[in-house]
């Protein structure tokens, strides 16, 4: 499973390469798992994206001064007290998703298009994992609540998502039943049918029409990964698993409830700073909800799934729900700053070298409307990151202001962007390039953000 995967940088295809010139490959650090080598190498860089389905209730969410002196709105209230970590963003979108409802989450992560004849690409938390997982045991932590994924390789394949914390939290620390030697004689044995597979696929090659030959190297794409990753994944059953204290095992080791959902969505932020604690990997998302439902709340007396809220039509009583659902959200998006901040990392915290994207695909759900989204980055300064404003791109152009007192004037900028300039693939560009990607454009992106970077 791709969030178990290991990456390793060197592969044995290139190991074979160099036997056959007759140039043996010295031992370079690369090959060796940080925690194998008992030692530090750079600084790890860490990236999470956290996903809330349908939006949010804007006329509560939306912040209505640029820059420093911004004041929370009444649905961002939690997080006044990070407001030095944090840079709420107005006036982004993804170009591919507009008017395309529900299917927005599908290129949140992107930037791709929607389609009819369009296929997806690699999410930015995979491009950062082929950066990382070197370093890591596990390629990437993909989590849900409702069995959606955030994350597409490079082939616009969506990768499976776990929706229990419990497992995962299981399969990072405990060891397969069998021991190392039943891992081994397993994993060689899908390497020979790999090799078989390669090769039945190469004798079928020329007999192809230029259709199937397409659909073929698809798969064989997804088959060589699977091969890299056995490779790696032999490479680090040597390496003990971290040790976890009683309290912290006890508190994750267990199946949580979404009747409990403050407690579950916490649960699932706790496996994911152990997760970068422990190193055993760099980049993870998480999905909260799909368009179509997201989930209820009952701890707090809101019955309905977000998307029913989400389509008020109007009607006080689920419009009051709607914002008490998109503040308790938040509220978790808070513990998760605070778990990062209070964990020690090096010579600072986990958030110090974490970025954590929060958000959503959608502005909000009445409409469907896939401009103007919610986005909150936090964290990240040992990055190169700077906080402490709100970045709105709106008031860079044209721009009445956002009238919340007329909401159809502001649920009209939530449907089409004001300054169309302005791309969320902006914002996932910038987030890679400072995890250490080289690349100078991703999705549909124009720019980076040079009022995020310090």
């Amino acid at each position: 499973m791709n969030y178990l995967s290991q990456f390793w940088r060197i592969d044995r295809r290139h190991a074979l390469r160099a036997m056959g010139t007759c140039i043996a490959l010295p031992m370079l650090d690369c090959m060796i798992p940080l925690r194998a080598m008992g030692k530090a190498t750079a600084t790890p860089r860490r990236s999470a994206f956290i996903y809330l389905a349908n939006g949010m209730h804007s006329l509560n969410y939306q912040i209505l001064t640029p820059g420093r002196d911004y004041q929370f709105s009444r649905s961002l209230k939690p997080l006044e007290k990070h407001r030095e970590v944090i840079t709420p963003i107005s006036g982004m979108h993804h170009p591919g998703a507009l008017g395309h409802h529900h299917n927005c989450i599908k290129i949140w992560l992107t930037g791709g298009k929607l389609g009819p004849s369009d296929r997806n690409t690699i999410s930015v938390d995979q491009l950062m994992a082929e950066q990382t997982a070197p370093s890591t045991r596990f390629h990437s932590l993909q989590m849900t609540t409702q069995g959606h994924s955030l994350s597409w390789n490079a082939d616009g394949i969506v990768l499976p998502a776990r929706r229990n914390p419990g497992v995962v939290f299981r399969e990072m620390v405990e060891e397969p039943k069998g021991g190392v030697a039943k891992q081994r004689r397993g994993l060689h044995r899908r390497g020979s049918i790999l090799d078989a597979v390669l090769g039945e696929a190469k004798a079928l090659d020329n007999q192809l029409s230029r259709e199937d030959r397409g659909r073929l190297e698809q798969y064989l794409t997804s088959v060589r990964e699977v091969e890299v990753r056995t490779d790696r994944a032999d490479k680090w059953l040597d390496v003990p698993r971290p040790k976890v204290e009683a309290g912290v095992k006890s508190r994750l080791n267990r199946n949580v409830s979404l009747q409990q959902m403050g407690d579950f969505l916490r649960t699932m932020y706790d496996v994911i700073v152990l997760a970068f604690q422990t190193d055993m990997t760099r980049v993870a998302t998480f999905c909260n909800g799909i368009e179509g439902q997201g989930p209820a709340i009952p701890e707090i007396g809101v019955n309905q799934d977000r998307h029913s809220l989400s389509h008020h039509n109007g009607n006080p009583k689920l419009m009051a729900d709607l914002t008490k659902s998109d503040i308790f959200n938040v509220e978790q998006f808070g513990y998760f700053i605070n778990r990062l901040a209070e964990t020690k990392d090096a010579d600072g915290s986990l958030l110090d070298t974490t970025m954590a994207l929060w958000g959503s695909g959608m502005a909000f759900g009445h409409s469907h409307g896939n401009a103007n989204l919610p986005l909150v980055v936090a964290g990240g300064s040992k990055l190169g990151l700077k906080h402490d404003s709100h970045l709105d791109f709106n008031k860079q152009v044209d721009f009445e202001g956002y009238q919340l007192d007329q909401p159809g004037k502001h649920y009209a900028i939530c449907t089409r962007p004001v300054n169309e300039k302005v791309r969320m693939s902006n914002l996932l560009l910038t987030m890679a390039q400072r995890m250490g990607v080289k690349v100078d454009k991703f999705g549909d992106s124009n720019g980076t953000l040079a009022d995020l970077e310090a």
